[in-house]
């Protein structure tokens, strides 16, 4: 069977995003699946038409530079076109059984104008609402015009495709809400490759030393530095961690908008030496971040991304038998058991968050406990040979039904 897939962006890019999809696809040849990939025009750096990136072939899509592709809202319907003129073209060339569309919901549109004119059966595949990403980063008011504009396309996308898949429970129960009948759509868990993880890996003195963090306590973040992640929660609770535990330091590993915002909250609390920022470094280079960090905390705050969508990074912590600290969001929910994989705490309550990361460095007698059960979890149900499996009889249903 032949899966065509189609991308907002891929790798040699570096996001969420690109890893799952990576992952999907190898994990999907495994299984003996063909798949072909192709990428929109939002896709950046892309100068040819083709390109192989880790062994994956994929086509490109260039952007459109005329007056329409300029103005808004008709820029997001050029975005459509030129999809689905490069997706035609593609078909053309790889026949493939299924079309796989991935948000955002364009090429949720694309896909389906496609396979209508080809017959080709489209899954639809939701990774996040983008409006309520928008929300977050300030583009877009909840409610507004283009909110509900954009929440009105994506259902559109639900009710045509043939089948719809989605990253967790939380978004699964929104589309259902939606009308989309319950048997239509199937989740794909977030997942990792437990095989690329070690735990209790040695820690690079030289690199410890020259970032202040020998023979402390270290509270880490890896990740982009947005809003909703609430890290400016975690730096206010800083001072009262220090107080009971003074060699707590806080390391935080990237980058994003909020970066210099949380640079000088870091001067106001007076906080420097207490607070590492490393700035992004090279994927490659990430592990050896890991192992310098004893406990890991994601503090996200309460709000529909939050409290619907999955995030990744606390299963990668849980793979190395990291201590999780997670905020009560329903995204974590999923993910961590309180008091068994790890500690939530209440989202967007300081004290609470305080409390609980001093409660958790005083009691490391406990550590070992949260640590096989946060790795047993990921072996046993995130995986992602088991998660991109569940693809099987999506796909086999459509070519059946055809």
């Amino acid at each position: 069977m032949r899966i065509l897939h189609i991308l907002d962006h891929s790798i040699p890019l570096h996001s969420g995003y690109t890893f799952r999809t990576r992952n999907i696809l190898q994990q999907q040849r495994a299984l003996g699946f063909d798949t072909a990939h192709i990428t929109g025009s939002k896709h950046l750096n892309a100068r040819d038409q083709e390109e192989i990136v880790d062994g994956f072939k994929f086509y490109r899509t260039g952007a459109s530079d005329g007056l329409i592709s300029r103005l808004p809202l008709l820029d997001q319907l050029m975005v459509v076109k030129t999809l689905a003129d490069r997706l035609d073209e593609v078909v053309g060339e790889e026949r493939p059984d299924i079309l796989h569309a991935h948000s955002p919901s364009l090429n949720g549109l694309a896909a389906l104008k496609i396979g209508h004119r080809h017959r080709i059966p489209v899954v639809y595949e939701c990774r996040a609402f983008w409006e309520d990403a928008a929300v977050d980063h300030g583009t877009c008011r909840e409610g507004g015009l283009r909110y509900r504009l954009t929440r009105a396309l994506e259902t559109r996308v639900f009710r045509q495709a043939n089948a719809v898949t989605t990253i967790c429970e939380g978004l699964r129960e929104d589309i259902v809400a939606r009308g989309i009948p319950p048997e239509c759509v199937t989740v794909i868990p977030n997942a990792v490759d437990v095989g690329q993880f070690k735990a209790n890996q040695p820690v690079d003195p030289a690199l410890s030393s020259g970032l202040g963090l020998e023979g402390m306590t270290v509270l880490g973040f890896i990740g982009s530095f947005y809003a909703y992640e609430g890290l400016s929660l975690l730096l206010d609770a800083m001072p009262e961690i220090l107080v009971r535990i003074p060699e707590a330091r806080l390391l935080l590993v990237g980058g994003g908008p909020m970066e210099s915002a949380l640079q000088q909250q870091v001067e106001t609390l007076d906080l420097g030496g207490k607070v590492v920022f490393t700035g992004r470094v090279p994927h490659e280079q990430v592990q050896q971040y890991y192992d310098l960090v004893d406990v890991f905390v994601y503090p996200r705050l309460p709000m529909r991304l939050t409290e619907l969508v999955t995030p990744l990074k606390p299963l990668e912590a849980m793979a190395q038998e990291k201590i999780v600290i997670a905020s009560d969001v329903g995204g974590h929910r999923e993910l961590i058991t309180d008091g068994e994989t790890g500690s939530l705490f209440r989202a967007g309550d300081v004290d609470s968050l305080a409390a609980t990361v001093i409660e958790t460095l005083l009691q490391r007698d406990s550590w070992s406990r949260f640590q096989a059960a946060g790795r047993k979890f990921v072996e046993q149900e995130r995986n992602w040979p088991m998660s991109v499996a569940r693809y099987k009889a999506v796909y086999e249903g459509l070519v059946n039904r055809n």
